[in-house]
Order: C-alpha cells, then sequence, then structure tokens
C-alpha cells in the first residue's frame, strides 16, 4: 500500500497505456467499443466534477480572492497566445503552422481541474490555485474566441459570442457547478461536509482513476492519428517545450511573491481535455494532439514533483 501511496501518478500512468493495448487487443471486445467510449465520456466529466467537489471542500470563500502575481500569469498565456494568433494571421501558410497552433493551445490552455489536488500534496495553498483556475477559465473563454476569429478558416461558421457559448459550457459545469456544490454542503450539510474533509486523500485517488483515463485516451488518439511520424514528433516537442517554459515561469514568478508551488502549478498544469476539445473545435484537429501529448509531459513532472517532496519529507 505504501508503494501505492508513493508511485500512484506513475503506476496510473502505466495503467492507463496498459489498460489500452490489453482492452483492443481482446478481440471478443471488439463490440463493446462503442458502448466502452461513451461510457467513458459520462463518466469521465462525472469523476472530475467529484474531484473538484472533494477539493473545493476544503476551501472556504472567503479564501477565493485574486492576487497580483496572478496577473503576471495571465500576462503570459493570453500574451503568448495572441503574438503567436498574430504571427498566423499576417503569414496564414507560413510553414510548420500546425505546431505553432499546438504551442498556442498550450499555452491558453486553463489550469487542470487537478491542480489544487497536488498543490495540497506538495503542502502549497490550494485556494490561490482554486482562484486562478477560475480566473484563467474566464480569460480563456474571451481570449480564445478572439484571436481564433482572426485565424481560423472558418471563422465564420464560429463567431465571437458562438465560442464564447461553447466555451462557457464546457467551462461552467466542470468549475463552477462543483465550487456552488461545496459551498452549499459547507454551510447547509455541515455533517457531510466533515466526513468529506476526513478523508484528506479522496480527491487525490480520484485524480489517479481520471489520470488513468485520460492517458488511455491519448494513446487512443496516438495510435489512430493519420499524422505522419515526424509532424507528431514536431507536435510533442512544442508541447514539451510550452510544458517545460510554463512551469519554469510559474516557478519563478511564484517564488518571488512567497506561492511557489501555487505558481508553478497554476501556469504549468493544464486542463489537458479542454486543449484537446480546443483543438478539436477551433483549430486543426491535428493540434489536439498537443493536450495529449502535455498531458503525459505535465503528469511527468508532477510525479518528479511529488517523489522529490516525499524524498524531503523522510530526511527531516
Amino acid at each position: 500500500m505504501k508503494f501505492l501511496r508513493n508511485w500512484t501518478l506513475p503506476i496510473s500512468m502505466l495503467t492507463g497505456i496498459l489498460s489500452y493495448f490489453i482492452y483492443t487487443g481482446i478481440h471478443a471486445l471488439d463490440g463493446t467499443h462503442a458502448f466502452m467510449l461513451r461510457f467513458i465520456e459520462v463518466f469521465q466529466p462525472l469523476l472530475l466534477f467529484c474531484m473538484l467537489f472533494v477539493s473545493f471542500c476544503k476551501v472556504a470563500p472567503g479564501e477565493l480572492r485574486p492576487h497580483r502575481w496572478m496577473l503576471k500569469l495571465l500576462g503570459i498565456q493570453v500574451g503568448s497566445f495572441t503574438l503567436m494568433g498574430l504571427f498566423i494571421a499576417l503569414l496564414p501558410n507560413v510553414p510548420g503552422r500546425v505546431v505553432i497552433e499546438s504551442a498556442m493551445i498550450c499555452m491558453i490552455c486553463p489550469t487542470a481541474t487537478a491542480a489544487s489536488v497536488v498543490t495540497t500534496k506538495l503542502h502549497g495553498n490550494p485556494s490561490a490555485v482554486v482562484s486562478y483556475t477560475c480566473l484563467i477559465n474566464l480569460t480563456a473563454s474571451i481570449a480564445i474566441p478572439s484571436v481564433v476569429s482572426f485565424i481560423h478558416e472558418g471563422a465564420g461558421e464560429l463567431d465571437f459570442l458562438m465560442s464564447f457559448t461553447l466555451i462557457i459550457g464546457r467551462v461552467f459545469p466542470l468549475l463552477i457547478l462543483p465550487l456552488l456544490a461545496a459551498w452549499f454542503v459547507r454551510y447547509l450539510m455541515p455533517r457531510f461536509h466533515r466526513q468529506i474533509l476526513s478523508h484528506p486523500d479522496l480527491a487525490f485517488n480520484l485524480w489517479a482513476v481520471a489520470l488513468s483515463l485520460a492517458i488511455g485516451i491519448t494513446v487512443k488518439a496516438i495510435v489512430h492519428s493519420h499524422e505522419s511520424l515526424f509532424e507528431l514528433i514536431l507536435i510533442a516537442l512544442a508541447s514539451l517545450l510550452t510544458c517545460v517554459v510554463q512551469f519554469y515561469l510559474g516557478h519563478s514568478i511564484g517564488k518571488k511573491h512567497h506561492e511557489t508551488i501555487a505558481g508553478t502549478q497554476a501556469l504549468g498544469q493544464k486542463n489537458t481535455i479542454f486543449a484537446i476539445w480546443m483543438g478539436y473545435t477551433f483549430l486543426n484537429p491535428v493540434t489536439a494532439m498537443a493536450g495529449g501529448f502535455y498531458s503525459v509531459w505535465h503528469n511527468v513532472i508532477n510525479s518528479w514533483q511529488l517523489w522529490k517532496e516525499r524524498k524531503m519529507g523522510e530526511t527531516k
């Protein structure tokens, strides 16, 4: 059990990979693929909702407030996304456009729903991460339609209002509703609220299951991709570069404001499900692969951070 607790994320990632190949390798189950895909489409959002609900139960409404350092993180995400978008708008036939669009997705993508869970495990400030998660989701809802309207080949089909409505439709059920539900339980069902808080690792365990599903979906997307190996490698490298840069910048900015862990997770950890959806909906569908690759990179970094934190705790 101690081994499983210490290596939860790598085990979850490996489970997701092996589960996909084992499941698809059993041909007697071929007739269940459509059902399983539909099941995951319903179960995964429900799982994320529960994970966020448990995490938000630990955060009091008064703790949710913006901080000055969050403006710097917003500037990095919106600024880089806008600059790359303007570059594509000026040079629409630029070589490697799909790679640039992949980087755009990775930069503007909102903070992961599990960021507060990891922040808690690393003994950071989860309320700050929740605050930034709300801010970047609302900011991305405005920034994405504004920029995409200039570069999307089918911009006439998706105007600003329609794009904004689509994004809000994705954000509200998986961010605002769990927050409202957590506050409802905090004030009107205090006994149930105390029971949730009595299980400190519940949100982390839910995330482990969600991570396995996310990695399995990522593997499926890569296996069924019709893109060339060279293009996939470039997209993977673009997502890796943006991942490392954002973790580094988040760490640097957070450290200056005494919120090292919160700043690192808020900027580095991404809602890759949103990134994949954004690629399919607003840009070249190939760019959705960037979200899948980013899911691997940021979870590898999170695994290393948790391992480092555990080692530091053992030496004290």
